[in-house]
């Protein structure tokens, strides 16, 4: 009887040990920050391979905001900590990567950098009711939770304005599309251009597609383009991709208007190339580094300081980014946010607070939200004129 009584005591001693080494790990997804002076910020994005300019950009931007804030006194007082992990732009990553975030502590997210990955994380940050603002996911799947924003046009955003503009400005009747159907940016932008385009009056005479897997040779879209007589070519594509669409055009005697979306954003970076080839380009983006106004020259200034050795990374990206950590700053002292509130808590408040904000940065003046988590900002249209930008609108 003495021997059982010792051996109960003994169990009762192990439940109450593991009971609290439970409570001591972080084993708690929906709970706030480990760290009851810091709130903690979670993103992901491609910090390597073909898309790392992207994700080294909005990195940067991100990082330049944190380290501003703290110096300020933090957000509501706390201090502020930024964490990033690599996705390459890949789904399948950018959920690891949500979950190693999740690890870490984070409280608030800023998604992904791009739109499928921006899917896949933000699917997983629904489930916890995790706030989610993505400086530069465009796709419409990349915020389709209520707990979800944007800083950036959506895709079909940025193809609407861009056929306004281009029939507002009658910049052609005659429009033909070279777009890749394989990725969500733009085949949205494709989408949703082709039916303003359709709407406002323009006739599209050709729409000409690829995808990653031949996205070397265009010379067959470019046959396609000229013997149609198109008198614009609207490029909803990444800067790669146009900068070989435009030189092998010129090798072939087409001369047009060329039209295309912050995705260009980039041509005036790309080494060996000559850049005579993109004067005349024009391109909806949030941000030049050449636009006077006050908040895109102090941004410029200190992200050139910081980073003296990434000017090619200075592009609407790391705006974008910037912008959503001072976007999060002013939600959150709207909303009293502290580090000890549980993520679903943080989330509620914040989702509030988006849709009651008037936010002015560098990306936008008077940018305001719906509960849809778009932005609702003018676009900014430039054109490429003797090696740089100069703002049309």
């Amino acid at each position: 009887m003495k021997m059982k009584k010792v051996l109960a005591a003994l169990l009762a001693l192990a439940m109450v040990v593991l009971c609290f080494a439970a409570c001591g790990e972080t084993g708690d997804k929906t709970g706030g920050s480990t760290d009851a002076n810091t709130i903690k910020i979670g993103l992901s994005g491609p910090l390597t391979g073909n898309n790392a300019q992207y994700g080294i950009g909005v990195q940067n931007g991100a990082q330049l905001a944190v380290d501003e804030i703290n110096a300020a006194g933090g957000i509501n007082g706390y201090k502020v900590e930024l964490e990033m992990e690599d996705d390459e732009a890949d789904a399948e990553k950018a959920a690891n990567a949500y979950a190693n975030l999740l690890d870490w502590g984070m409280q608030i997210s800023m998604g992904t950098v791009t739109s499928a990955a921006c899917a896949a994380f933000q699917g997983r940050a629904a489930e916890d009711n995790m706030f989610l603002l993505t400086p530069s996911a465009t796709s419409v799947d990349a915020i389709q939770g209520d707990n979800a924003f944007r800083v950036c046009f959506s895709d079909p955003q940025q193809g609407v304005e861009a056929a306004d503009y281009i029939s507002e400005n009658k910049l052609a009747t005659k429009v033909a599309i070279i777009y890749d159907a394989s990725d969500t940016y733009s085949s949205g932008i494709h989408d949703s251009f082709s039916a303003e385009a359709k709407a406002r009056g323009l006739e599209i005479v050709a729409s000409e597609a690829f995808t990653a897997d031949n996205n070397t040779d265009f010379s067959a879209q470019i046959q396609s383009v000229k013997s149609a007589g198109a008198e614009l070519v609207f490029l909803p594509i990444y800067y790669n991709e146009a900068s070989k669409i435009i030189q092998q055009a010129a090798s072939a005697g087409l001369d047009v208007q060329w039209f295309g979306c912050d995705g260009l954003d980039g041509l005036l970076r790309i080494e060996n190339f000559d850049y005579s080839l993109v004067e005349g380009v024009m391109l909806l983006t949030p941000f030049t580094p050449n636009a006077t106004d006050e908040y895109t020259q102090n941004f410029v200034k200190a992200y050139e300081a910081k980073y003296p050795d990434q000017a090619s990374t200075l592009n609407q990206f790391a705006a974008d980014a910037y912008d959503a950590v001072y976007i999060i700053k002013q939600a959150c002292e709207q909303a009293n946010v502290t580090p000890d509130m549980s993520v679903s808590d943080t989330c509620e408040a914040l989702k509030a607070a988006m849709t009651s904000i008037t936010y002015t940065g560098v990306t936008g003046k008077g940018i305001t939200w719906g509960a849809d988590g778009e932005p609702s900002k003018p676009p900014i249209v430039v054109r490429i004129e003797n090696g740089e930008y100069t703002v049309l609108q």
